[in-house]
């Protein structure tokens, strides 16, 4: 379901409503253990085993073989973590402690009265769910990943996915075990990813999971681990994203070689689709950036919350920018931006993150941050 209503039967007004409804949505089963997705897709077998016939996607394979770690080894758990220092650190130099500011001062807010007290824990949960947005998102890409192994017809495809189903669940333990360790509260998956997970899981389309996964989450999930990774000085937590960062660069890297090669054959009207789900994926991971769950956690009213945030200009929110800084250059590569009438383009123009498409592709970039290759060459 898209978060904007297309269907032009509603005044501007009731759109907005809408709009702001959908946006203000926060998980509403935070204590369910399990979901279930249904998933539409057909298993392949392919009986062509010939290995690297696909050079790039082979080469990727040999990389992925030589550039694996262990969670429980590689990364010190014995170090004290001081979760109020470290969330106060990459909220005091992150621009998002600035936009948490506007809304505060904004008309109407219903957090305009906060003070240092209300701040600091405010800080604290926000830490905690975005470390806990990070280890669902894994987890989706866990079971995306396993559906590519099984979805996808190229044996040099099925090779590299079933190396990346690995990298998956490790980081799904690592980021499980730093929240368990380290931070005294986890949240739900946010609504929003979890909508965006159930839709990419249930298509049936195996490039639609690709799409999905591979250039929407996983390329807003490296630009946020980098971010993240740039601004805390807590060992554990740095050395713990950089080597999730390495992975996550040959995941995002798989997605654009393969679809480079599959968009070449898809028709004008199926490439529109592809420009849709795109949009409308970004669409939801700029809803998350509400943080439903925290606001409705610390008592805020998170309808009156969303129209607050909803009244701020994109533009001004750089760190909301940035995270797009891996997906625009990427959906460029794949030649999403400009195809037919120009539809991606202008989508990322009005969202206030076309100024990235220029930044380097992931696929060119990867082995850049290969950092188990660095530690072993110090070694």
């Amino acid at each position: 379901m898209a978060l904007t209503d297309e269907t032009g039967e509603r005044t501007a007004e009731e759109r907005l409503e809408a709009f702001e409804q959908v946006v203000c949505q926060a998980n509403i089963d935070p204590h369910a253990e399990i979901r279930k997705v249904q998933d539409n897709a057909e298993a392949i077998f392919t009986w062509d085993y010939k290995k690297g016939r696909r050079e790039k996607l082979d080469k990727l394979y040999e990389k992925a073989k030589t550039s694996q770690w262990n969670g429980s080894t590689d990364l010190d758990w014995s170090s004290d973590v001081d979760v109020e220092k470290v969330a106060n650190e990459i909220n005091d130099n992150d621009y998002r402690g600035m936009y948490v500011s506007m809304l505060m001062e904004a008309e109407g807010s219903p957090i305009n009265h906060w003070g240092e007290k209300e701040w600091n824990e405010y800080t604290i949960e926000s830490f905690a769910w975005r470390l806990s947005q990070f280890m669902h998102g894994e987890q989706g890409a866990l079971l995306c990943t396993a559906k590519i192994v099984e979805t996808v017809p190229w044996i040099d495809a099925k090779y590299y996915a079933a190396t990346q189903v690995v990298d998956e669940a490790r980081h799904v333990e690592v980021f499980a075990r730093y929240l368990d360790e380290k931070v005294p509260s986890r949240y739900p998956i946010n609504h929003h990813l979890q909508e965006l997970l159930d839709d990419i899981i249930s298509d049936s389309r195996w490039d639609m999971t690709y799409l999905g996964m591979q250039i929407m989450v996983e390329g807003l999930a490296l630009a946020a681990f980098g971010s993240m990774h740039r601004l805390t000085s807590e060992p554990l937590l740095k050395n713990l994203l950089r080597y999730v960062m390495s992975d996550e660069a040959r995941h995002v890297a798989f997605g654009v070689i393969s679809l480079q090669e599959y968009y070449q054959e898809l028709t004008s009207a199926e490439i529109r689709d592809r420009q849709e789900f795109a949009h409308d994926a970004a669409e939801r991971m700029q809803g998350r950036f509400l943080q439903q769950e925290v606001w409705d956690r610390l008592g805020v009213d998170v309808y009156a919350m969303s129209k607050v945030f909803l009244q701020q200009d994109p533009a001004e929110n750089i760190f909301q920018q940035m995270l797009f800084s891996k997906i625009v250059p990427n959906c460029k590569k794949l030649g999403l931006l400009d195809a037919g009438d120009g539809y991606l383009r202008n989508a990322f123009t009005d969202m206030g993150v076309i100024q990235y498409e220029n930044f380097v592709s992931t696929d060119e970039e990867y082995t850049d941050l290969d950092e188990v290759e660095k530690d072993r060459s110090l070694s």
